[in-house]
C-alpha cells in the first residue's frame, strides 16, 4: 500500500477495495517498523486516527458523500495546531502546550475526511535548514541515515519519503518545505503568500511564512492545494480569490512555455549539481519549453535581507513566550524578572536565541534605519526585479540547493548553514509560488530537486510545469532502499 499515491489510496477506499481501518493499520505498522531509525514523528496520534477511520468506514457504508481527502493519512508539522493535541514547535518551551483550537488547514483537511496520523519533528520554531535544531530529537534522511533530511520541515519530508504517510503539511519561511523535499527526493510546494491561511500556524516570520504540502507526486500536492487553498477570514493576509481546480490544470503539455534561467547567479554551483540541473533544463527543452536567459543578480543580497527581516519578525513574535502566557515556567524563578529570564534561558535552543538576539539588535534604536529599513527597501527591489523578469518568461528555474543532503553535525558554522537556502529565500521575500520536484540523484545516491518559480497567484502554472517534468523523468517513483 505504501507504494500508492494519496489519490490512489483515496480511490481504492471510495471503491470499497480498502477500508479506512486497513489504511491506517498499514501506515501505523510502517511507522512502528521504521520511524525508530528515522525519527520523523514527535507523536503518533494512533487513537485519533483509528477513531476517524472507523467513522469514515461507517460514513461510506451509509452512502454519505465523502471528501476529497477521504481516508488519506496525513502528517502535520508540529507548529500547526491540531485541537486538543500538543503543539511543541520541537521546543522544550512548549512541551506542555495543548492547542485550544484547530489551524484553518487542519479544519479544512478534516472536513474533507483526511486522517491526521501524527505530528512531525522540525527545527525549533522553524529556525533551521536541517532539523538538527529540534529541541526534542534528531531526524535522519531515509536515503542516508547519516544525513539530515533538510529543514525546517524535515520530519514531514522524511515521513513522506519513507512512505510512512502519503501526504504531509509543512511550513516554508525561507525554503523550509522545498529544501527538505529536495534532500528527501519528494515534491514540496510553497504556495503564493496568502493563498493558504496561516491561522493556527505558530509564527516565525509573519510576512514570509506559508504552509505547503509535501507529497510523492505533483497530483497529490495539487489535491491538497484544492483543499487548503481557500480564503480565511481569520487571517488578514489571506487573499480573497476563488478556489482553483489545480488537478484540472495539470493536464496538457508545456509546449512554448518560456522558462527563465539566471545562469549568472548559478556560476558558483558545484560540478555535479550543475550537471544534474543542466540535464533538467535539457528535459524541459525536449518537452517544448523555451529557455530564456534572465538577470537576477540582485538576489546576491537576498540572504542578508532575509536574515535581517526574518529575525526582526521572530524577535517580535517570540516575545510572547515568557513562561507566563505560554510555555514552561522555570522552577528556579522566584521573581517576575527571573520568570522571564530563566524560562527563556531554559526553554529556547541556541539557534532560536541567536535569531532573537539578531532580530532585537536590528530593531533597536540607532540600528533600525541602518539595517531593518534598508533591508525592506532592498526587498522591494527584489519584488520589482521578479515582476520585470516575469514579463519575459512564464516561470523561473533554479536548483533548490547547491548541495545534496549533508551529514548530521557536518556544518558547525551558522553562516554556512544559512547558505543552504541561497536559492530559496528570495521566493519568500517576493511572496511567489515555487516547487521542488525530484530531478535525479548524485553519484552517492542522494536526491536533488529542481525548483520552478512562478509569478504571484500563478500556483497552477507552477504545478502544471512540475507535473510535466515529473511525468517525463519519473524520479519521484524512487523509494529509499531502507524502507522498500
Amino acid at each position: 500500500m505504501h507504494t500508492l499515491s494519496a489519490i490512489e489510496i483515496r480511490d481504492k477506499f471510495l471503491k470499497g477495495e480498502l477500508s479506512a481501518i486497513q489504511i491506517v493499520e498499514a501506515f501505523l505498522d510502517r511507522i512502528e517498523k521504521y520511524d525508530g531509525q528515522i525519527g520523523a514523528f514527535l507523536c503518533v496520534l494512533r487513537e485519533r486516527a483509528f477513531a476517524k477511520a472507523k467513522a469514515l468506514d461507517e460514513k461510506r457504508s451509509s452512502g454519505a458523500k465523502l471528501g476529497k481527502l477521504a481516508a488519506i493519512p496525513i502528517a502535520i508539522k508540529d507548529n500547526i495546531h491540531v485541537q486538543g493535541e500538543i503543539s511543541t514547535c520541537a521546543s522544550k518551551f512548549l512541551t506542555n502546550y495543548r492547542a485550544p483550537f484547530n489551524a484553518t488547514v487542519t479544519r479544512l483537511i478534516e472536513e474533507e475526511d483526511a486522517i491526521i496520523i501524527g505530528k512531525t519533528n522540525m527545527d525549533e520554531f522553524a529556525m533551521g535548514s536541517s532539523t538538527e535544531n529540534s529541541g526534542l530529537q534528531k531526524t535522519a534522511n531515509p536515503w542516508n541515515l547519516k544525513c539530515t533530511p533538510g529543514g525546517s520541515s524535515g520530519g514531514s519530508a522524511a515521513a513522506v519519503a519513507a512512505r510512512l504517510c502519503p501526504l504531509a503539511l509543512g511550513s516554508d519561511t525561507g525554503g523550509s518545505v522545498r529544501l527538505p523535499a529536495s534532500f528527501c527526493g519528494i515534491i514540496g510546494f510553497k504556495p503564493t503568500y496568502g493563498r493558504v491561511s496561516r491561522y493556527g500556524l505558530v509564527a516565525y516570520g509573519s510576512s514570509l511564512d506559508q504552509i505547503g504540502p509535501l507529497a510523492t507526486t505533483t497530483a497529490d500536492a495539487a489535491l491538497m492545494m484544492e483543499v487548503i487553498g481557500r480564503h480565511c477570514e481569520c487571517d488578514s493576509t489571506s487573499y480573497l480569490a476563488p478556489e482553483e481546480p489545480y488537478l484540472t490544470h495539470l493536464e496538457g503539455n508545456i509546449q512554448g512555455m518560456r522558462i527563465g534561467v539566471p545562469w549568472q547567479y548559478l556560476e558558483q554551483l558545484a560540478a555535479e549539481p550543475k550537471e544534474i540541473f543542466n540535464r533538467s533544463i535539457e528535459t524541459l527543452k525536449k518537452l517544448g519549453a523555451k529557455i530564456v536567459d534572465i538577470d537576477l543578480s540582485i538576489l546576491k543580497y537576498s540572504l542578508a535581507v532575509y536574515y535581517i527581516l526574518a529575525t526582526a519578525e521572530a524577535s517580535t513574535n517570540l516575545a510572547r513566550f515568557d513562561g507566563i502566557r505560554y510555555g514552561q515556567r522555570s522552577k528556579r524563578a522566584k521573581t517576575l524578572d527571573e520568570v522571564y529570564d530563566f524560562s527563556k534561558e531554559e526553554g529556547f535552543g541556541s539557534e532560536v536565541k541567536r535569531r532573537i538576539l539578531l532580530g532585537t539588535y536590528v530593531l533597536s534604536a540607532g540600528y533600525q534605519d541602518a539595517y531593518y529599513k534598508k533591508a525592506q527597501k532592498v526587498r522591494s527591489l527584489i519584488i520589482e526585479r521578479y515582476k520585470e523578469t516575469f514579463k519575459h518568461c512564464d516561470l523561473v528555474a533554479t536548483p533548490v540547493s547547491p548541495f545534496t543532503a549533508f551529514e548530521i553535525g557536518a556544518i558547525k558554522d551558522p553562516l554556512q548553514m544559512y547558505l543552504e537556502d541561497i536559492y530559496t529565500i528570495a521566493i519568500n521575500l517576493a511572496g511567489l509560488p515555487a516547487i521542488s520536484v525530484p530531478e535525479g540523484f548524485a553519484k552517492d545516491g542522494k536526491p536533488l530537486g529542481l525548483q520552478l518559480i512562478g509569478p504571484q497567484k500563478q500556483d497552477a502554472r507552477v504545478l502544471h510545469a512540475a507535473h510535466a517534468f515529473e511525468t517525463a523523468t519519473g524520479y519521484h517513483t524512487a523509494i529509499p532502499q531502507l524502507v522498500k
